[in-house]
């Protein structure tokens, strides 16, 4: 009896490993616990050939989806918004300027795949001048977006 069998995980499994993992287990934990609730298949040659091309196929996904975070990033760093808000005294504006107005605008300059959810706008702005707002677009893409409160 081998002292050790292959199996790949379906899905995470505390001490043992991730799902999508090939890890070596004790025959009895695999019979006895993983196989009977379905936490892992035993590990064929087409279960591993399947695991490979399912990783590949995840990795030309996340490639793909950088490549499109960093050209929107370019769009949206080349990108100047202006936005026109009434002001009173001490050039401070009648309510202020929110993520979803910035949003609209950027809509309207032709940005329609820009989400307000991804900027990281702290306050909104209350008062006139040019603020750079860091837009995250995945976890290693970041772009900054120029806006411009003027007058109205």
């Amino acid at each position: 009896m081998p002292a050790n069998i292959q199996v790949i995980l379906q899905s995470d499994v505390h001490n043992v490993g991730k799902s999508g993992e090939l890890v070596k287990v004790r025959p009895g934990f695999a019979r006895n616990y993983l196989l009977p609730r379905s936490l892992a298949v035993p590990a064929t040659t087409a279960q591993i050939n399947r695991l490979n091309h399912d990783k590949a196929v995840a990795i030309a996904r996340a490639e793909k989806a950088k490549k499109e975070a960093q050209e929107l990033a370019q769009k949206i760093g080349a990108l100047q918004i202006k936005i026109a808000r009434p002001v009173g005294e001490e050039d401070r504006l009648f309510g202020s300027v929110t993520a979803k107005d910035i949003e609209n605008a950027v809509h309207a300059a032709g940005l329609a795949a820009f989400d307000r959810k991804k900027m990281t706008l702290a306050d909104a702005i209350k008062a006139l001048g040019t603020y750079e707002i860091p837009v995250k677009l995945l976890t290693d893409v970041t772009a900054t977006l120029k806006v411009e409160v003027v007058r109205k």
